[in-house]
C-alpha cells in the first residue's frame, strides 16, 4: 500500500512538472518553513535563556533535516528514492501569463491546486470527505487566546525552579522523613512548607543501612518537550486537558555510575521530584504568590519508577491562571547527557536488579535480565531526543503535522491513549473509562511510526542474511495519504516476528538486535537507538490495533453506503466494548496470584501491571487462532496527593477482557497439542511439558482415527448455543489455572443471560422438549421438512400434475425464529397446560408443472387449488399413519374470491406442523390485466366510468397482486438469501433472534415491523456493501468488522437503530450474485414515503424498498423504535461500568400508553414464551407433575395449528379501530395490549354523519355564540364506549382495562 502511494505521488509530480510553465505554483514548503520558524521562536521564547537553544548548538535543530554529516539537507533518502515532490517556482509577475475575461483576471490552476483537485476526485470516495478533514484539523488545536496565561506561567515556573536552593546529602530514608515531618523549625531550616511531602520511592525500597545518599540541586536546563512544544497536540476526549511536558534536567553531580542498579537512580529521582513538589506546594500556599497550582503525583501505567509531578492551575483570575485552557503542566525529571550513569550497559539482557542472597553460605544466584527496568531508565534520557527528531520530521515532511493529528485522533477514538489525566470538572462527573492495557506513556511512538514510514528502518542481520527493506513513502504525500500509509503498515505488520529499528544517524545499533527480540514481545527501537518504545506492550493490544486498522481501511476503501466513512474513522467513539468485541468478560483480579515470579514483578514496576500483562500473554497463547484480537481494559490510575508515597491502586480491581473471534476457528471442540513420536517421547518432550503446563488437568493424551497420538484439550458441549461459549470457557479455565481466579464468582459475562432470553423456561421445556434433542430444534425442523417433501413427492400417481418443487418460506426453516422450533405431538398436549399449547406452523410452497388444464379465471383457480389440497390431504393421510391434513379457507380478514386464501395444514405424527400453499404463475398475469387500466379487459368491465363497483374490483385485484407478489415471488427468494447468511455468518442467526425478541418484548414485532424487515436490518450489519457475497470469497466473508457473536451483533443493530436516519432509507445487497448485481442495488436512490410504512429497505430484487415495510412501521412506531433503541444502547454501554441483568433490556415501559388491556395469562396460548414469565401460571392446581392442570379453559385437548387467540384479538382490534387508536402487543406470549388514541380525535369537532369513530356529544359555547346566547353542538371521541366494546370483543380473554391519564 505504501509503495503504491509512493508511485502515485511520483506520477503526480511528473504531471505537475509538465504544466509548470502554465501553472505558476507557490513553494509548498514556504508556509511550513515560516510556521516551523514560528514554532522555534515560541519554544525559544517560552523557555528563556537558561533553557536549551533550539536554533544553534551541536544538538540543535539546525541542519537536522537530513542525515548528512555536514548538516546539509539530502535530496534523496538512503534507499535512493526521491525524498519528496516540490512544486515548481512561481514565475515573475512580468512574465506571468494572464487572461482577461469579462473584466476579470483569470489565472490557470496552480500545481498545488491541480494536485488537490485530483486527490479530491480519485483519492477520496466522496467530494465532501476532503472538506470534512479540512474542517476537522483546525478544531483540534488549542485556542490561541487562552495560551497567553500559560506562557506567563511557564516563565514564572522557570524562574522558580532554577532558584530552588540545594540541600545537603542525606540517606534516602532520613531525607524522606525530613520531607514528611511537620516540624516548623525543621521546615524553615530545609526551606520546606508546612504540608507533609511523601517521597514516592519505587520498589525495591531503600533500607537504613545503604551507603549512598540523596540530595537536591537546582536544574541546569528546563525544556518544553512533547507534543505541546512542536504544536502537534490533539484535543482528547472526556475533559482530558492539554498536556504541557517540561523536561527538568537533573544535575550530573547527583549520580554515580552504579546508580543504574537496584533502583538507586529511581530513588534519587523520586527524592528530586518530591523536593520540587515540596517547594511548589509551599509557594502555592503563600499569599501574594506569583502563581497558585494544585500539585499531585502521577505514575503512568502504575509504574512508580516513572512518577511525574502534575501542576494544575487554581482558578483565581491571576495573570498566570490558565484554567480556561483546560491544561496541566507535567514535570519530568530527566538524565543529563553528561551523567556518569553507565547507560551503555543497559541492554535488554542486562540484570539491573541484583538482590542479595538470603544466606552467606548459599551459592550466588545469577540475577535474571531486567529489560523493562532498563527501558524505564533509558526513557529518562529520551524526551529531548524525541523532541528534536519530531521537529526534524516536521521540517522534512510538509504534511507530517496534519497526518500525525489524523492518526492521533483515530487512535484516541479507539482507546489507544493510556495517559488519562482528567480535569477537575471531568473527575467529578465520573467520565473516566477503562483504557486498553499497555498504552500508557506511548505518545512518542505515533510520531516515530510516521518517521519510520518516511525515513526507513535499520537493516538487521538474521543468520548472516540481512532483513528485507520496506518501501518508503514519499515526503510529498498529503496528510490523508500519509495517514492511510500508516494504517496500511499497522494492518499488515506482525509485531511478534517483525521487529522495527528506526533508521539512525550513524546507521548503528546501540545493542544487538537479537537481544531485543529475545527479551521483548514487541520491538520498535527509536531513531536514537536508545529505547524500545514498545517495551512492556502486550502483543494482544497490538493485535487489536492491527484489527482496528483493517476495519478502518475497509470502511475508507469500500464506500459502504450505510456508513459515513469520515464519521466512522474520526468522529464516532469506537471504544464501546459491546459492539467492538464478540465476547466481553468482567474479571475481578483482586485475589489473583502468580507464584515464584517476584523478580518479574520488580521488572514490571508493580505487581498489578505484571498480573495484567501476564493475563494478556497467557490468554493469547491459549486462544491461538480462535480470536483475532484480545483487549484487556483496566481502570485509569488516579493522580494522588503529594502526601501519598505509593501509587494508588486502580479505582476498581475489575478488568474487562474483550475477544474478537475468528468465526472459522472460534468454536472448534478440540485443541491439538504436540504429537508424540518415537524420537520425541513423553518424558523428554519440551513441547508436551509446555502444553500441559498451559492447560493443566484439562490436557490429555488422545489417539485419533488416523493413528496420531497427541496432547489434546476437548471441550464438552451439548448444544450449538453452548458451543458458542467455548472461547469464554477457555478464558475462565486459564484464569483459574494460572492466576487462581474463581471462574464462578470472579468472572462474569452476559452470554448465558442472552441465551435464556431466546430459550424456553426450564420448567416448561421439561414438558415440551423431546428427550431426544436431535428431533427438536432447527435440525429437527429441517429433518421434518425433508421427510414431508419426500412424502408429498411420492404422491405423483395420486395427483393430476407432477410436483416440481417444495420451497420453504418459514423463519423456523431459515434459523431465524426467536425460539428453536419444537414439535407438539398429541401425547404432549395431554400433559401441557393451555398457556403452552401453541403449535406454530412452518410455511411451504408447492409448485406443480405447467399445464393448459389450469383455468384462466381467477375464481376458478382458487377453487382448483382447494381441489388439489383435498387430493393431497387424502393421499397423505392414507400414506402416513397418524398424519393429519386439513384444508383451511379464508384466513385473510379482507380476503376476496380472487385472492389466494386457501392452504393445507399438515400435522405430522411427531407433532410438526406445516402450512402448504400452491404457487401458480398464471395468477400474476391475470391480476396484472385487472389492475392495468389500459387493458381491453378492464375497458370491457368499465362499461360505466362512474360505476363504483369497477374501482372496488380493481382494488381487490391490486390487493391480491400485492399478496401474490410478496408471498410467491419475494418470500422464496428472501428465504434462500437469509438461509445462506446463516451458513456464511455463524452469529447471524442468533443476532436476528435477539433483535426479534427485543422488538417483540417492546410490542412492535409483527404488528408494526415484519420479521423479514428485521432480518434485512440485521443482514446489513454483516454483509456491508455485499462484495463478500458477490465474490464468494471465504476470507472476505470473515473480514474484519463482522460480528462474531450474537451479543455483538445485537448490540450493533441496536446502536444502528438508535442512530439510523430512516428518512434516507437503507440498501441491503442481501442477494449477492443472485438476480441483479449488488452494485446495481447499491446505487438506487431511495426516499422514505408517507404513511403507513416509513422505513425503506432496498435490495437488488426490491428497488423501491417497500416489499416488507409497506404496512409498517408507521411514523409513530418508527420514532418509538428509535427512542427505545437509544435507551437500550445506553444500558448496553453501562455493562462496561457495572454488571446487571440483561433481561432489563427486554422489559417494556408502559407509562406512555393511554390505556392497557390486560389479558388472562391462562388464555394466552403462547404465554410460556413471555419474556417475564411466571411459572406458577401453568403450575395451576396440579397435585402431580404428570397430571393436566384443572382449569375451566383446559377442557379441549385438540392440537390447533397456529391457533393464538390473543394475537387474533389484537389483529381484530387493529382492523376495527384503525384510525381511532394504535395498538401495541408482544406476539410472544404478551399479556398486555397497549393502546394510544389518535390525538386529533380528542379535539371537539362538528358532528357529521359517518364520522368513522364512536363519538359522544359535547356542548361548547363559542365566543361569538356567547354574545347571542347560542350554543354549538360538537362531538368528541367516546373513549368509554370504545373501551366497553373492546372488553366485549375479548370476553373470556380480557382480564381488565386500565385507563391512564397522561395529560
Amino acid at each position: 500500500m505504501a509503495h503504491e502511494l509512493a508511485n502515485r505521488e511520483r506520477k503526480r509530480s511528473e504531471k505537475q512538472s509538465a504544466v509548470a510553465e502554465l501553472s505558476p505554483a507557490k513553494d509548498n514548503n514556504s508556509k511550513k518553513t515560516k510556521r516551523n520558524a514560528k514554532v522555534t521562536d515560541e519554544l525559544e521564547e517560552a523557555t528563556d535563556e537558561p533553557i536549551q537553544d533550539f536554533t544553534t548548538g551541536d544538538d540543535g535543530i539546525e541542519g537536522a533535516t537530513g542525515y548528512d554529516s555536514d548538516g546539509s539537507t539530502s535530496s534523496q533518502d538512503q534507499d535512493g528514492d526521491q525524498a519528496g515532490t516540490e512544486a515548481p517556482e512561481a514565475p515573475s509577475s512580468s512574465t506571468a501569463d494572464t487572461r482577461v475575461h469579462t473584466g476579470k483576471l483569470l489565472l490557470p490552476p496552480k500545481g498545488e491546486e491541480l494536485r488537490q483537485i485530483k486527490e479530491a476526485s480519485e483519492l477520496f470516495k466522496s467530494s465532501s470527505f476532503k472538506l470534512q478533514i479540512d474542517a476537522l484539523l483546525p478544531n483540534l488545536a488549542p485556542k490561541v487566546s487562552h495560551t497567553a496565561p500559560l506562557e506567563r506561567f511557564l516563565f514564572a515556573l522557570h524562574t522558580v525552579l532554577i532558584s530552588i536552593p540545594s540541600t545537603k546529602p542525606l540517606p534516602p530514608l532520613e531525607a524522606a522523613r525530613n520531607l514528611s515531618s511537620k516540624d516548623k523549625s525543621r521546615s524553615k531550616k530545609s526551606f520546606i512548607g508546612d504540608s507533609p511531602i511523601a517521597v514516592p520511592y519505587p520498589h525495591p525500597n531503600p533500607t537504613e543501612d545503604v551507603k549512598w545518599t540523596v540530595e537536591f540541586e537546582s536544574p541546569k536546563e528546563i525544556t518544553v518537550v512533547g507534543s505541546w512544544a512542536n504544536k502537534i497536540g490533539v484535543k482528547a476526549r472526556e475533559g482530558m486537558g492539554w498536556g504541557v511536558d517540561l523536561a527538568v534536567e537533573m544535575p550530573a553531580a547527583l549520580f554515580q555510575e552504579k546508580d543504574v542498579h537496584n533502583a538507586r537512580f529511581f530513588h534519587k529521582r523520586a527524592f528530586y521530584l518530591a523536593y520540587l513538589a515540596s517547594h511548589l506546594s509551599s509557594l502555592s500556599t503563600m499569599k501574594d504568590s506569583p502563581f497558585k497550582v494544585h500539585v499531585a503525583y502521577e505514575s503512568p501505567g502504575a509504574d512508580a519508577r516513572l512518577t511525574t509531578l502534575l501542576l494544575r492551575p487554581v482558578s483565581d483570575g491571576s495573570p498566570t491562571d490558565f484554567s480556561k485552557l483546560n491544561a496541566f503542566v507535567r514535570l519530568i525529571p530527566v538524565i543529563p547527557p553528561s551523567s556518569p550513569l553507565a547507560l551503555h550497559r543497559l541492554s535488554p539482557s542486562h540484570a539491573s536488579i541484583r538482590a542479595s542472597s538470603a544466606s552467606s553460605t548459599s551459592e550466588p544466584i545469577e540475577p535474571p535480565p531486567t529489560p523493562l527496568y532498563n527501558s524505564a531508565l533509558l526513557k529518562c534520557t529520551t524526551p529531548r531526543l524525541h523532541l528534536l527528531h519530531t521537529h526534524a520530521l516536521i521540517q522534512e515532511v510538509p504534511s507530517f503535522t496534519n497526518a500525525l493529528t489524523l492518526l492521533r485522533v483515530w487512535a484516541n477514538q479507539r482507546g489507544y491513549n493510556g495517559d488519562y489525566i482528567a480535569s477537575e470538572n471531568a473527575k467529578t462527573s465520573s467520565v473516566a473509562r477503562a483504557f486498553l492495557a499497555g498504552w500508557a506513556g506511548r505518545g512518542p511512538w505515533w510520531a516515530a511510526l510516521l518517521g519510520v514510514l518516511v525515513n526507513g528502518e535499520e537493516p538487521i542481520s538474521d543468520s548472516g542474511r540481512k532483513s528485507a527493506k520496506r518501501k518508503l513513502v514519499a515526503r510529498g504525500l498529503s496528510s490523508y495519504q500519509l495517514f492511510r500509509a500508516a494504517l496500511d503498515f499497522l494492518s499488515r505488520h506482525e509485531w511478534s516476528s517483525q521487529p522495527v529499528f528506526a533508521r539512525t544517524k550513524d546507521g548503528k545499533h546501540r545493542h544487538p538486535p537479537a537481544e531485543y527480540q529475545q527479551y521483548h514481545d514487541a520491538v520498535f527501537v527509536d531513531a536514537s537507538s536508545s529505547v524500545n518504545l514498545l517495551a512492556g506492550m502486550p502483543l494482544s493490544s497490538l493485535d487489536l490495533l492491527r484489527h482496528d486498522a483493517k476495519v478502518t481501511l475497509d470502511v475508507l476503501g469500500d464506500g459502504i453506503s450505510a456508513i459515513d466513512p469520515f464519521a466512522e474513522a474520526f468522529l464516532n467513539d469506537q471504544r464501546d466494548m459491546v459492539t467492538r468485541f464478540d465476547v466481553v468478560l468482567s474479571v475481578d483480579i483482586a485475589n489473583a496470584k502468580i507464584h515464584n515470579q517476584s523478580h518479574k514483578a520488580l521488572d514490571w514496576g508493580s505487581e498489578n501491571s505484571f498480573v495484567i500483562n501476564s493475563v494478556c500473554s497467557v490468554l493469547r497463547r491459549a486462544l491461538t487462532n480462535r480470536a483475532k484480537a484480545i483487549g484487556v481494559f483496566i481502570q485509569p490510575p488516579e493522580t494522588r496527593p503529594v502526601s501519598q508515597a505509593n501509587a494508588l491502586p486502580p479505582p476498581s480491581s475489575i478488568i474487562h477482557i474483550g475477544l474478537i473471534l475468528d468465526p472459522a476457528n472460534a468454536h472448534r471442540l478440540v485443541d491439538h497439542g504436540p504429537a508424540l513420536t518415537d524420537a520425541n517421547t513423553e518424558s523428554d518432550s519440551h513441547e508436551v511439558k509446555v502444553f500441559r503446563e498451559l492447560w493443566g488437568e484439562k490436557s490429555e493424551l488422545r489417539r485419533f482415527k488416523d493413528g496420531r497420538i497427541q496432547e489434546s484439550v476437548v471441550w464438552d458441549v451439548q448444544s450449538s448455543d453452548a458451543r458458542a461459549h467455548i472461547p469464554a470457557m477457555i478464558v475462565k479455565h486459564i484464569l483459574a489455572q494460572h492466576f487462581g481466579i474463581d471462574s464462578v464468582n470472579a468472572v462474569k459475562g452476559c452470554q448465558d443471560e442472552f441465551d435464556r432470553i431466546v430459550r424456553l423456561p426450564e420448567s416448561i421445556s421439561k414438558l415440551l422438549v423431546h428427550p431426544d434433542r436431535s428431533q427438536t430444534g432447527f435440525k429437527g425442523a429441517m429433518a421434518a421438512f425433508d421427510t414431508l417433501v419426500r412424502d408429498i413427492k411420492s404422491l405423483d400417481e395420486a395427483l393430476p400434475l407432477a410436483l416440481l418443487n417444495v420451497s420453504p418460506v418459514s423463519s423456523s426453516l431459515r434459523y431465524t425464529s426467536v425460539f428453536a422450533p419444537l414439535p407438539l405431538p398429541h401425547s404432549t398436549v395431554l400433559t401441557s397446560p393451555s398457556c403452552a399449547r401453541y403449535v406454530p406452523a412452518m410455511d411451504v410452497e408447492l409448485q406443480f408443472e405447467r399445464s393448459a388444464r389450469w383455468p384462466d379465471d381467477l375464481v376458478a383457480i382458487q377453487k382448483t387449488k382447494l381441489a388439489f389440497f383435498e387430493c393431497i390431504s387424502t393421499a397423505l393421510m392414507e400414506r402416513v399413519p397418524g398424519l393429519k391434513a386439513t384444508v383451511v379457507v379464508g384466513d385473510e380478514s379482507s380476503a376476496s374470491d380472487i385472492m389466494d386464501q386457501g392452504k393445507l395444514e399438515i400435522l405430522t405424527p411427531q407433532g410438526w406442523a406445516f402450512t402448504a400453499r400452491i404457487w401458480h404463475d398464471r395468477e400474476a398475469t391475470l391480476l396484472e390485466r385487472l389492475t392495468d387500466s389500459k387493458n381491453g379487459l378492464i375497458n370491457r368491465i368499465q362499461q360505466n366510468f362512474e360505476d363504483k363497483d369497477t374501482e372496488r374490483e380493481r382494488k381487490k385485484a391490486r390487493d391480491a397482486l400485492e399478496i401474490y407478489t410478496r408471498r410467491f415471488i419475494h418470500a422464496p427468494k428472501h428465504h434462500r438469501a437469509i438461509a445462506s447468511l446463516f451458513h456464511l455468518f455463524p452469529a447471524y442467526s442468533g443476532t436476528v433472534r435477539l433483535v426479534k425478541r427485543w422488538l417483540a418484548s417492546h410490542w412492535l414485532l409483527g404488528g408494526h415491523v415484519s420479521e423479514e424487515a428485521v432480518e434485512l436490518l440485521c443482514a446489513s450489519v454483516f454483509i456491508g456493501d455485499g462484495k463478500s457475497l458477490v465474490e464468494g470469497n471465504s476470507e472476505l466473508v470473515g473480514r474484519a468488522g463482522v460480528p462474531g457473536s450474537k451479543e455483538a451483533g445485537f448490540a450493533r443493530v441496536v446502536k444502528f437503530l438508535a442512530c439510523w436516519k430512516w428518512e434516507g432509507g437503507l440498501v441491503v445487497p442481501v442477494y449477492g450474485s443472485g438476480g441483479t448485481s449488488a452494485e446495481g442495488g447499491k446505487n438506487v436512490e431511495v426516499k422514505a414515503g408517507s404513511a403507513p410504512g416509513v422505513w425503506v429497505i432496498s435490495t437488488e430484487e426490491d428497488r423501491e424498498g417497500r416489499m416488507w415495510t409497506s404496512k409498517g412501521p408507521t411514523p409513530l412506531a418508527a420514532r418509538r423504535i428509535k427512542v427505545l433503541a437509544k435507551a437500550s444502547w445506553e444500558c448496553l454501554k453501562a455493562l462496561e461500568r457495572e454488571y446487571y441483568d440483561v433481561k432489563t433490556l427486554f422489559i417494556h415501559p408502559t407509562e406512555d400508553y393511554d390505556f392497557l388491556i390486560r389479558l388472562v395469562p391462562t388464555a394466552v396460548h403462547r404465554y410460556y414464551q413471555n419474556v417475564n414469565v411466571d411459572p406458577s401460571v401453568w403450575a395451576g392446581n396440579r397435585k402431580y407433575a404428570n397430571l393436566p392442570a384443572e382449569t375451566e379453559l383446559d377442557t379441549n385437548k385438540t392440537v390447533r395449528v397456529n391457533f393464538d387467540p390473543a394475537k387474533m384479538y389484537f389483529e381484530d382490534l387493529q382492523r376495527v379501530y384503525n384510525g381511532t387508536a394504535v395498538f401495541f402487543y408482544d406476539p410472544l406470549g404478551g399479556t398486555v395490549i397497549g393502546g394510544v388514541w389518535d390525538p386529533s380525535l380528542k379535539e371537539a369537532r362538528l358532528f357529521r354523519v359517518l364520522c368513522g369513530y364512536s363519538s359522544i356529544p359535547e356542548r361548547q359555547i363559542t365566543p361569538e355564540a356567547k354574545s347571542k346566547n347560542k350554543t354549538k353542538d360538537m362531538i368528541v371521541l367516546g373513549e368509554a364506549a370504545i373501551l366497553a366494546e373492546i372488553r366485549r370483543m375479548g370476553e373470556g380473554l380480557v382480564a381488565s382495562i386500565v385507563v391512564r391519564n397522561n395529560n
